[in-house]
């Protein structure tokens, strides 16, 4: 790794990691008897063994001129591979939590296994794992190939690469030993937050460093997506975990916001993590890869420009339709349903954006199971942007939400969408990235195209007919006026369903897991193709003008 490095590089990444293994050891010593101290053994031990692998390479020739001139890619390949491994554990997690909710005894008494400690470790693996370091990875190769410059160092992208997924171990351990912050989505420890927003804003000095540097005079839209996915994640990180810890030698800590204001907060933040995490990211991977892959330009590039501020300006509105028929304001859970609402038309625009791109290039969808990766991505993204705006509608949220109607639209999203467009970002780059001429096996990855649709039909279908069942039964009053049906005759009429979104998950994990082995096993193959040299590539094929 540090083959890449100069040499006052190399001395800024052994002072980060002898700092952060002081901290480390501090952290131990100060939070013995508390998870702190747990952490603090873990960081400072991953630190050592970096530091003593940094030493052994301090020595190295520095960079030549003609490798400085190169696009640096190796982040993005350990990226790639980070998000495969963590996609599988994510989505394995996910399976079992599954599993459990049909057969709740699979746990055999054993705390590790229950469902309450590895839905967190399912929801952060899949969602900060996998999906957070997909778009580190496939943001920092789209930004230099559009940017047609390199990246402005090689310490910053592995301090922000592994930086990330040393926030996403502290965090996963934490939720293992059954620590965390109590909030809808689990958040980690109060020091394992700042620890974040350090490497998040060196995340996004990386992007504007990079783009001060740029060679074309426009930034592709795709950039845009991905730097507000960047800033806004950040202040929404800030905000929902403003918090005071109980001492510094505790994990322990107090949120700032109780009560309606807390809630208030805490789904401004979940409902814009959906927003601008797990939609702008993962669309500035889309309006990249989909039309390159396609070769084909893009149908509307002033419409894309149009639904990127629609989708910035109304997401920020839409949270409070989490809170219908609660202590929030009626005002305020209104004006989130009315914000809700309008912004289908800038989802639906990039959706119809990318599937209109692809006239001309349909029997390509129909031969490239990479391509058909992102076209189904794109209606998937379509159906559950308008299923989103729909649920949120006052009269139907009071039908679908707490029930598993809720789940089967967030797993449309999340797997028909988020994980689509992944696995096709990343087949399309990964022979590039490792210098192949194609993948291990085109078969693999038609294997892998089926095993993933069929998973997210079983499992969506599954928990969309639960959920209106649960719904319907819930609010069914026989002519004395009372409940029809008790919680528990709603809980044995899911037990089907829950055995049907088991296996869907089953499916989709052993896609996951097939794309992890194809991409093992591509690695292995010979290399077949020059690097990339930024200086020396092509202009980027047919891609308009932002005027």
């Amino acid at each position: 790794m540090l083959a890449d490095f100069t040499r006052a590089e190399r001395v800024g990444a052994l002072l980060i990691l002898g700092g952060l293994v002081v901290v480390g050891l501090a952290m131990a010593i100060g939070g013995r008897g508390d998870i702190l101290g747990v952490h603090g053994w873990l960081v400072a031990g991953l630190s050592l063994a970096f530091f003593f692998g940094a030493i052994r390479q301090f020595d190295l020739p520095e960079p030549s001129a003609a490798r400085l001139s190169e696009y640096y890619d190796a982040p993005t390949r350990a990226g790639i591979i980070l998000t495969l491994i963590w996609g599988v554990i994510g989505m394995a997690a996910g399976f079992w939590v599954a599993a459990l909710l049909a057969w709740p005894d699979l746990t055999f008494d054993v705390a590790w296994l229950s469902f309450g400690r590895l839905r967190p470790i399912h929801t952060s693996g899949v969602i900060f794992g996998f999906g957070g370091n997909a778009l580190i990875a496939t943001s920092l190769h789209v930004l230099q190939r559009t940017t047609r410059a390199r990246l402005p160092d090689a310490l910053s992208p592995w301090f922000v690469l592994l930086g990330y997924n040393l926030f996403c171990i502290v965090a996963a351990s934490g939720y293992l030993i059954g620590v965390t912050q109590s909030k809808e989505y689990a958040e980690p420890e109060w020091y394992a937050d700042i620890w974040l927003v350090v490497v998040w804003v060196t995340y996004f000095a990386i992007y504007m460093r990079t783009l001060a540097r740029r060679k074309e005079p426009h930034i592709y839209v795709a950039n845009w997506y991905y730097m507000a996915f960047i800033l806004v994640v950040a202040i929404l990180h800030i905000v929902n975990n403003l918090a005071v810890p109980v001492s510094l030698g505790s994990a322990k800590s107090f949120s700032l916001f109780a009560g309606v204001q807390d809630a208030m907060t805490q789904w401004w933040y979940g409902h814009n993590a959906v927003a601008f995490f797990l939609t702008a990211g993962f669309l500035g991977m889309m309006y990249y890869y989909l039309p390159k892959r396609a070769n084909r330009p893009i149908f509307s590039y002033r419409m894309s420009i149009i639904s990127f501020w629609g989708i910035t300006f109304m997401y920020m509105w839409a949270g409070s339709h989490h809170l219908h028929y609660t202590a929030l304001p009626h005002w305020v859970q209104t004006l989130g349903m009315a914000f809700s609402v309008v912004l289908l038309v800038p989802s639906w625009a990039s959706a119809g954006n990318a599937l209109l791109t692809l006239n001309g290039a349909w029997h390509k969808v129909r031969d490239d199971a990479v391509l058909r990766f992102m076209a189904l991505a794109a209606i998937f993204y379509g159906i559950t942007t308008f299923e989103g705006s729909f649920m949120a509608i006052r009269a139907v949220n009071s039908l679908s939400h707490y029930t598993d109607w809720t789940i089967g639209h967030v797993h449309a999203g999340a797997l028909g969408w988020v994980a689509m467009i992944t696995f096709g970002s990343l087949y399309s780059i990964i022979p590039g990235m490792f210098k192949k001429e194609r993948l291990y096996s085109q078969k693999l990855v038609e294997v892998h195209f089926w095993l993933a649709l069929s998973g997210t039909v079983i499992y969506v279908f599954a928990m969309w007919n639960s959920g209106v069942i649960q719904g319907l039964m819930w609010r069914t009053y026989d002519e004395s006026g009372t409940l029809t049906y008790s919680f528990l005759d709603s809980l044995e009429a899911m037990h089907p369903y829950y055995i049907v979104r088991a296996f869907g998950g089953l499916l989709f994990v052993l896609g996951a897991a097939t794309a992890l082995y194809n991409t093992i096993m591509t690695i292995r193959m010979p290399a077949e193709v020059e690097p990339d040299r930024g200086q020396d590539l092509p202009a980027e094929p047919a891609l308009q003008a932002g005027e």
